[in-house]
């Protein structure tokens, strides 16, 4: 599994305690947060792959904080946690742009797996972006080196 740089924000610490030191002894990089308002400020984008969060918290709950997230970082990836389950609140949170809706009490196996799909996902999306510049520089050299072939063709003969 590759290392990746994650947010946990719950406002319970044996939750949030237990996720911390779950995904910091699989080594990853981890940064918590008690609720939606600290996650905020602790929030820079570009620098987490994952935040991991609560629903239902005090000041800034995990839908409002998915929002506001995403508009700071479009490509972190977000996994909504929560004790209560509801269809509708899970069916918002995957339009607001969460990538997956986890219900208490959870294994933290199927946690990481999640987490990991994540890192996957992302490490993939990255090499395709850099394999679709490579292609496209590709295609944009193509004219020049046919007409350096040309040149060089009529000083050579």
């Amino acid at each position: 599994m590759n290392a990746g740089r994650i947010l946990i924000v719950d406002d319970d610490e044996a939750i949030r305690s237990a996720l911390g030191e779950y995904f910091t002894s699989c080594g990853h990089e981890v940064v918590t947060a008690i609720d939606g308002a600290d996650a905020l400020m602790k929030f820079v984008p570009g620098r987490f792959d994952c935040v991991i969060s609560d629903l239902m918290m005090p000041k800034i709950d995990g839908l409002e904080l998915l929002k506001r997230i995403k508009m700071q970082d479009s490509l972190v990836y977000f996994l909504m946690i929560t004790g209560f389950p509801d269809t509708n609140t899970a069916v918002n949170a995957i339009k607001e742009g969460a990538y997956d809706y986890v219900t208490k009490p959870f294994h933290m196996e199927d946690i990481r797996i999640k987490v990991e799909r994540i890192l996957s996902t992302r490490k993939t999306k990255k090499s395709l972006k850099t394999m679709t510049g490579l292609f496209w520089a590709l295609i944009a050299s193509i004219p020049i080196w046919l007409i350096l072939g040309i040149i060089l063709g009529m000083i050579w003969k």
